[in-house]
Protein backbone atom coordinates (compact mmCIF):
# COMPACT_ATOMS: atom_id res chain seq x y z
CA UNK A 1 0.00 0.00 0.00
CA UNK A 2 1.52 3.58 -0.99
CA UNK A 3 0.19 6.88 -1.04
CA UNK A 4 3.18 8.18 -2.63
CA UNK A 5 1.90 10.21 -5.26
CA UNK A 6 0.61 8.43 -8.30
CA UNK A 7 1.60 11.42 -10.95
CA UNK A 8 4.31 10.50 -13.40
CA UNK A 9 6.86 13.42 -13.77
CA UNK A 10 9.66 11.58 -15.47
CA UNK A 11 9.70 9.07 -18.02
CA UNK A 12 13.66 7.39 -18.98
CA UNK A 13 13.04 9.44 -22.52
CA UNK A 14 11.91 12.86 -20.60
CA UNK A 15 13.32 12.34 -16.99
CA UNK A 16 11.91 16.09 -15.94
CA UNK A 17 8.32 17.85 -16.17
CA UNK A 18 8.26 21.85 -15.88
CA UNK A 19 4.64 22.96 -14.12
CA UNK A 20 3.86 27.15 -14.05
CA UNK A 21 1.78 27.15 -11.33
CA UNK A 22 -0.30 29.97 -9.72
CA UNK A 23 -1.84 29.25 -5.83
CA UNK A 24 -4.49 29.22 -5.36
CA UNK A 25 -5.65 30.29 -8.71
CA UNK A 26 -4.95 27.00 -10.94
CA UNK A 27 -5.45 25.03 -7.39
CA UNK A 28 -6.06 25.83 -4.02
CA UNK A 29 -3.54 24.34 -2.31
CA UNK A 30 -1.36 21.44 -2.62
CA UNK A 31 -1.86 18.82 0.28
CA UNK A 32 0.89 16.41 1.64
CA UNK A 33 2.46 14.44 -0.42
CA UNK A 34 5.82 13.14 -1.72
CA UNK A 35 7.47 11.38 -4.98
CA UNK A 36 10.41 9.97 -5.16
CA UNK A 37 11.83 12.69 -7.72
CA UNK A 38 13.91 15.42 -6.85
CA UNK A 39 12.00 19.02 -7.12
CA UNK A 40 13.21 22.52 -7.33
CA UNK A 41 10.56 25.60 -6.96
CA UNK A 42 11.76 28.94 -8.03
CA UNK A 43 9.00 31.90 -6.45
CA UNK A 44 8.55 34.38 -9.66
CA UNK A 45 6.22 36.23 -7.45
CA UNK A 46 3.62 36.30 -4.05
CA UNK A 47 4.36 34.54 -1.52
CA UNK A 48 2.86 30.72 0.06
CA UNK A 49 2.95 28.51 3.27
CA UNK A 50 5.54 25.49 2.50
CA UNK A 51 5.88 22.49 4.70
CA UNK A 52 8.77 20.69 3.91
CA UNK A 53 9.46 17.77 6.06
CA UNK A 54 9.11 18.98 9.58
CA UNK A 55 10.56 22.70 8.22
CA UNK A 56 7.31 25.91 7.73
CA UNK A 57 8.12 29.03 6.29
CA UNK A 58 6.71 31.56 4.21
CA UNK A 59 8.03 32.08 0.86
CA UNK A 60 8.61 35.67 -0.68
CA UNK A 61 9.44 36.45 -4.24
CA UNK A 62 13.24 35.35 -5.62
CA UNK A 63 12.88 32.40 -3.09
CA UNK A 64 14.32 28.71 -4.24
CA UNK A 65 13.14 25.83 -2.43
CA UNK A 66 14.76 22.37 -3.15
CA UNK A 67 12.75 19.47 -2.20
CA UNK A 68 14.71 15.45 -1.81
CA UNK A 69 12.99 12.56 -2.90
CA UNK A 70 10.73 10.92 -0.25
CA UNK A 71 9.98 14.54 1.63
CA UNK A 72 6.50 15.29 2.92
CA UNK A 73 5.60 18.71 1.22
CA UNK A 74 2.62 21.00 1.19
CA UNK A 75 2.27 24.11 -0.33
CA UNK A 76 -0.93 26.76 1.18
CA UNK A 77 -2.15 30.20 0.38
CA UNK A 78 -0.94 32.44 3.18
CA UNK A 79 -3.95 35.02 4.31
CA UNK A 80 -4.68 36.30 1.00
CA UNK A 81 -1.58 36.66 -1.30
CA UNK A 82 -1.12 34.99 -4.32
CA UNK A 83 1.93 33.15 -5.08
CA UNK A 84 3.22 32.44 -8.82
CA UNK A 85 5.69 30.55 -9.32
CA UNK A 86 8.13 27.70 -11.42
CA UNK A 87 8.19 23.87 -10.84
CA UNK A 88 10.82 21.12 -12.09
CA UNK A 89 10.58 17.55 -11.10
CA UNK A 90 13.45 15.51 -11.52
CA UNK A 91 14.56 11.99 -11.57
CA UNK A 92 17.69 11.36 -9.48
CA UNK A 93 19.41 9.90 -13.39
CA UNK A 94 19.73 13.36 -14.13
CA UNK A 95 22.27 13.61 -11.45
CA UNK A 96 23.52 10.23 -12.57
CA UNK A 97 22.73 8.95 -9.11
CA UNK A 98 23.09 5.09 -11.32
CA UNK A 99 26.61 5.62 -11.89
CA UNK A 100 29.07 3.98 -10.08
CA UNK A 101 31.88 6.88 -9.86
CA UNK A 102 32.94 8.55 -6.50
CA UNK A 103 30.89 11.47 -7.32
CA UNK A 104 27.78 9.40 -7.59
CA UNK A 105 28.61 7.22 -4.54
CA UNK A 106 29.44 9.89 -1.94
CA UNK A 107 27.41 13.50 -3.02
CA UNK A 108 24.52 11.77 -5.25
CA UNK A 109 23.40 8.77 -4.03
CA UNK A 110 22.73 10.00 -0.68
CA UNK A 111 20.91 12.67 -2.02
CA UNK A 112 18.40 10.26 -2.97
CA UNK A 113 17.88 7.96 -0.19
CA UNK A 114 17.91 10.07 2.88
CA UNK A 115 21.80 10.12 3.69
CA UNK A 116 22.17 13.83 3.31
CA UNK A 117 19.76 16.55 4.78
CA UNK A 118 19.39 20.06 2.12
CA UNK A 119 18.50 22.90 3.63
CA UNK A 120 14.98 23.56 1.62
CA UNK A 121 14.68 27.03 1.88
CA UNK A 122 17.15 29.14 -0.24
CA UNK A 123 16.70 32.84 0.11
CA UNK A 124 18.44 36.02 -0.88
CA UNK A 125 20.25 36.20 1.87
CA UNK A 126 22.33 33.10 0.80
CA UNK A 127 25.93 33.55 0.49
CA UNK A 128 25.94 31.99 -3.29
CA UNK A 129 22.23 33.30 -3.49
CA UNK A 130 23.09 35.46 -7.49
CA UNK A 131 24.94 32.01 -8.59
CA UNK A 132 22.14 29.67 -7.83
CA UNK A 133 19.48 31.80 -9.03
CA UNK A 134 21.20 32.25 -12.12
CA UNK A 135 21.65 28.42 -12.47
CA UNK A 136 18.14 27.78 -11.76
CA UNK A 137 16.83 30.21 -14.16
CA UNK A 138 19.01 28.34 -16.95
CA UNK A 139 17.33 24.71 -15.37
CA UNK A 140 13.79 26.41 -15.74
CA UNK A 141 14.81 27.81 -19.54
CA UNK A 142 16.32 24.18 -20.74
CA UNK A 143 12.93 22.50 -19.30
CA UNK A 144 10.82 25.38 -21.46
CA UNK A 145 12.91 24.46 -24.52
CA UNK A 146 12.42 21.02 -24.03
CA UNK A 147 15.13 19.13 -26.71
CA UNK A 148 17.60 16.67 -26.10
CA UNK A 149 20.13 18.96 -26.64
CA UNK A 150 18.72 21.27 -23.91
CA UNK A 151 18.84 18.06 -21.26
CA UNK A 152 22.40 17.80 -21.70
CA UNK A 153 23.23 21.48 -20.33
CA UNK A 154 20.15 20.85 -17.96
CA UNK A 155 21.71 18.26 -16.41
CA UNK A 156 25.42 20.84 -15.89
CA UNK A 157 23.13 23.36 -14.56
CA UNK A 158 21.66 20.86 -11.94
CA UNK A 159 24.94 19.14 -10.67
CA UNK A 160 26.22 22.34 -10.56
CA UNK A 161 23.44 23.67 -8.52
CA UNK A 162 23.77 20.68 -5.80
CA UNK A 163 27.27 21.43 -5.93
CA UNK A 164 26.74 25.38 -4.65
CA UNK A 165 24.63 23.97 -2.16
CA UNK A 166 27.01 21.32 -0.84
CA UNK A 167 30.20 23.77 -0.98
CA UNK A 168 27.97 26.59 1.20
CA UNK A 169 27.22 23.97 3.83
CA UNK A 170 23.36 23.58 2.89
CA UNK A 171 23.78 19.35 2.32
CA UNK A 172 25.09 17.44 5.19
CA UNK A 173 24.74 14.09 6.16
CA UNK A 174 22.23 12.53 8.26
CA UNK A 175 22.61 10.17 11.62
CA UNK A 176 21.08 7.05 11.03
CA UNK A 177 18.83 7.57 14.26
CA UNK A 178 17.38 10.81 13.41
CA UNK A 179 13.57 10.41 12.46
CA UNK A 180 11.59 13.36 10.95
CA UNK A 181 8.53 13.98 13.46
CA UNK A 182 6.55 13.87 9.90
CA UNK A 183 7.49 10.63 9.48
CA UNK A 184 5.19 9.61 12.28
CA UNK A 185 1.85 10.70 10.31
CA UNK A 186 3.42 9.30 7.12
CA UNK A 187 1.34 5.91 7.41
CA UNK A 188 -1.87 7.83 7.82
CA UNK A 189 -1.33 9.59 4.91
CA UNK A 190 -0.67 6.89 2.79
CA UNK A 191 -3.95 5.33 4.16
CA UNK A 192 -6.05 8.27 3.65
CA UNK A 193 -4.82 8.73 -0.20
CA UNK A 194 -5.75 5.17 -1.00
CA UNK A 195 -9.11 5.21 0.71
CA UNK A 196 -10.27 8.31 0.78
CA UNK A 197 -13.83 7.60 -0.08
CA UNK A 198 -14.02 4.99 2.60
CA UNK A 199 -15.50 6.50 5.86
CA UNK A 200 -12.26 7.67 7.63
CA UNK A 201 -12.21 8.56 11.07
CA UNK A 202 -9.50 10.11 13.22
CA UNK A 203 -9.55 6.75 15.26
CA UNK A 204 -9.10 4.58 12.65
CA UNK A 205 -5.57 6.87 11.12
CA UNK A 206 -4.08 7.26 15.15
CA UNK A 207 -4.39 3.15 15.10
CA UNK A 208 -2.76 3.19 11.63
CA UNK A 209 0.04 5.39 13.24
CA UNK A 210 0.57 3.48 16.08
CA UNK A 211 -0.35 6.39 18.36
CA UNK A 212 -2.97 7.88 20.75
CA UNK A 213 -5.50 9.73 19.41
CA UNK A 214 -4.57 12.64 21.02
CA UNK A 215 -0.84 12.41 20.26
CA UNK A 216 -1.51 11.71 16.78
CA UNK A 217 -3.71 14.90 16.27
CA UNK A 218 -1.35 16.66 17.90
CA UNK A 219 1.23 16.13 15.75
CA UNK A 220 -0.65 15.55 12.53
CA UNK A 221 -1.46 19.41 13.27
CA UNK A 222 1.99 20.30 13.83
CA UNK A 223 2.71 18.53 10.65
CA UNK A 224 0.31 20.23 8.17
CA UNK A 225 -0.95 23.15 9.84
CA UNK A 226 -4.30 21.54 10.02
CA UNK A 227 -6.34 18.18 11.07
CA UNK A 228 -6.18 15.43 9.37
CA UNK A 229 -9.86 15.69 8.50
CA UNK A 230 -9.41 18.53 7.20
CA UNK A 231 -6.42 16.75 5.00
CA UNK A 232 -8.35 14.19 4.08
CA UNK A 233 -10.86 16.90 2.21
CA UNK A 234 -8.74 18.51 0.78
CA UNK A 235 -7.40 14.81 -0.85
CA UNK A 236 -11.29 14.17 -1.89
CA UNK A 237 -11.69 17.80 -3.44
CA UNK A 238 -8.32 17.65 -5.11
CA UNK A 239 -9.60 14.25 -7.16
CA UNK A 240 -12.72 15.52 -7.47
CA UNK A 241 -11.19 18.60 -9.47
CA UNK A 242 -9.43 15.79 -11.48
CA UNK A 243 -13.55 13.98 -11.98
CA UNK A 244 -14.76 17.09 -13.24
CA UNK A 245 -12.06 17.62 -16.26
CA UNK A 246 -11.82 14.35 -17.04
CA UNK A 247 -15.53 13.21 -17.04
CA UNK A 248 -18.94 14.03 -17.82
CA UNK A 249 -20.19 12.41 -14.31
CA UNK A 250 -22.52 14.60 -12.71
CA UNK A 251 -21.35 16.46 -9.30
CA UNK A 252 -23.21 13.83 -6.97
CA UNK A 253 -22.16 11.45 -8.87
CA UNK A 254 -18.47 12.83 -8.30
CA UNK A 255 -19.20 13.67 -4.54
CA UNK A 256 -20.23 10.17 -3.83
CA UNK A 257 -17.05 8.36 -5.24
CA UNK A 258 -14.82 11.04 -3.54
CA UNK A 259 -16.37 9.86 -0.19
CA UNK A 260 -18.37 12.65 0.68
CA UNK A 261 -21.55 11.47 2.35
CA UNK A 262 -24.31 14.45 0.53
CA UNK A 263 -24.27 16.27 -2.03
CA UNK A 264 -24.99 19.90 0.51
CA UNK A 265 -22.06 19.37 2.13
CA UNK A 266 -19.44 18.63 -0.94
CA UNK A 267 -20.62 21.89 -2.95
CA UNK A 268 -20.35 24.05 0.62
CA UNK A 269 -16.57 22.77 1.21
CA UNK A 270 -15.75 22.95 -2.56
CA UNK A 271 -16.80 26.51 -2.90
CA UNK A 272 -15.03 27.61 0.22
CA UNK A 273 -11.57 25.74 -0.33
CA UNK A 274 -11.69 25.70 -4.50
CA UNK A 275 -13.15 29.30 -4.48
CA UNK A 276 -16.04 28.37 -6.97
CA UNK A 277 -18.85 25.95 -7.79
CA UNK A 278 -17.78 22.36 -9.27
CA UNK A 279 -20.07 23.67 -12.21
CA UNK A 280 -18.05 26.96 -12.52
CA UNK A 281 -15.18 25.22 -11.93
CA UNK A 282 -15.58 22.45 -15.09
CA UNK A 283 -16.81 25.05 -17.12
CA UNK A 284 -13.73 27.12 -16.41
CA UNK A 285 -11.26 24.68 -16.45
CA UNK A 286 -12.44 22.75 -19.68
CA UNK A 287 -12.21 26.21 -21.41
Amino acid sequence: MTSEEKKQHSSRLVPFSYYKCLIPDYFASVPLHWHGEFEINLVISGCAEFICGDGRFVSEEGDIVVIPPNMLHAICPHGDNKQLYDTIVFSPEMLGASDSDRCAAECIKPLSNGGSRVNTHITKEHIYYGELKTTAENIFSCAKGNTAQLDMLMKSELLRFFWLLRESGDITRTSENTISRSEAIRPAIEYMNDNFSENITVERLAEIAHLSKSYFMRRFKETSGGSAIEYLSQIRLKKACELLCATDKTAAEIAFECGFKNISNFNRQFRRIVGCTPKEYRRLNRR
